[in-house]
């Protein structure tokens, strides 16, 4: 598990990115949280700058679009979905579990 941040650090509405191979974007959406790569499967964006719409993050390069809870692309020109990851809240303390992902196809 990868420690994010301080649960008090990631209010509703907002996202935070964490370096790592791959860096994965933290969404926290009306206090449920979701996790995420942070590349754009179309080309190099940090979907953590992106815009985020209830369970919906929109990449700042090209408006693509993806669902936070299946990481598929919801709109062109994404064609591929991201992998999504399981987000804990332990102790006032969000982290992410990188070892266990879950790949769409």
């Amino acid at each position: 598990m990868i420690r994010v941040c301080a649960l008090n650090d990631l209010p509703p509405g907002e996202a935070v990115r964490v370096d790592g191979t791959p860096p994965v974007a933290v969404f926290n959406v009306d206090g449920v949280f979701y996790a995420i790569d942070d590349t754009c499967t179309h080309q190099d964006a940090s979907l953590a700058d992106g815009w985020l719409e209830g369970c919906f993050i929109e990449c700042p390069l090209h408006a693509s679009s993806f669902d936070l809870r299946t990481g598929l692309p919801t709109c062109p020109p994404a064609k591929r979905p991201v992998r999504t990851y399981p987000v804990v809240v332990q102790d006032g303390v969000v982290y992410v579990d990188t070892e266990v992902h879950r790949d769409v196809a």
